[in-house]
């Protein structure tokens, strides 16, 4: 699945990242693809983003990745 699509990939990286640590460590663009897939609207608050924003900023490439990367982190065990 995510080994032939490296956006995929970095999105469940930073996905599993922000879940286990907070969102603090990413650019601003990984915090709003961590905070929709995780579906952390809190966290778009605390950006002062609001969904609308997050999704024009990050774009259709990266907004493509993220219903398949809720799911996956959704049902994910790994920290």
């Amino acid at each position: 699945m995510s080994a032939d699509n490296p956006q995929l990939t970095h999105l469940l990286k930073i996905g599993r990242q922000a879940r286990a640590q907070g969102y603090a460590g990413l650019a601003t663009g990984e915090q709003l693809c961590a905070a929709l897939a995780l579906n952390r609207f809190d966290w778009l608050q605390e950006l002062d983003y609001t969904i609308a924003e997050a999704i024009d900023l990050v774009g259709p490439t990266w907004i493509a990745q993220i219903p398949e990367a809720a799911l996956v982190l959704f049902n994910d065990t790994r920290p």
